[in-house]
Formats: structure tokens, sequence, C-alpha cells
């Protein structure tokens, strides 16, 4: 096995999220609301052998930059260890709460 890199590899962040994506309400509604059928030339989703056709859902307005997205999660959620600490989950709630007080 290879060596192990020191940070989560972004393309691991990018499926993550694309991952989510697929996985999210606000998809599985736009789907349901639009009845699996494509907006523009009305074919419907079909898994049928033979007759299999896929629909996908898009940002009409966009995704900001990916990678601005990618180093926000870098910046914020995957920070360095230092900056990490290991606590039971009372003290967590403790802490988190006292921080969130505070603000």
């Amino acid at each position: 096995m290879g060596k192990r890199l020191p940070n989560t590899p972004r393309s691991k962040i990018r499926s993550a999220l694309r991952q989510l994506w697929l996985r999210s309400r606000e998809r599985a509604k736009r789907l349901k609301i639009d009845g699996y059928t494509c907006q523009i030339c009305q074919r419907k989703q079909s898994k049928a052998k033979g007759k299999e056709f896929a629909v996908q859902v898009h940002h009409t307005q966009g995704v900001g930059n990916w990678e601005s997205i990618i180093d926000q999660i870098y910046e914020e959620l995957l920070c360095d260890p230092d900056k990490l600490q290991t606590l039971c989950k009372d003290c967590h709630n403790n802490v988190s709460g006292e921080r969130h007080n505070n603000q």
C-alpha cells in the first residue's frame, strides 16, 4: 500500500460533496416536482432494459467556484491538527455551547 498523505486529498472532498448532493432532499424534491422528466426535451427517466435514460438536476444559477468551496472546507473543517482537541461528548457540548453563547 502507498504512503498516506498528510491531508485529505481534494479529490476525496469533491467526491464527498458530490455524494452529499446526489443524496440531498433538495435534489430529490426537484426530480419529484419535474416528474423525472427533462424540462427541455420532455423525455422521462427510464430504467427499462434497453430503454435506459437518466435525467440530472442542474443548478440554473451555477455553483460558485468549487475550488474556493474546497479551500473553505480545508480552512474551517479539515484544519491543522494543532487547532483540534479531543473531548468527551459532554465537554464538547459545554465548550461548543460557551463559544456559541459568546458570539
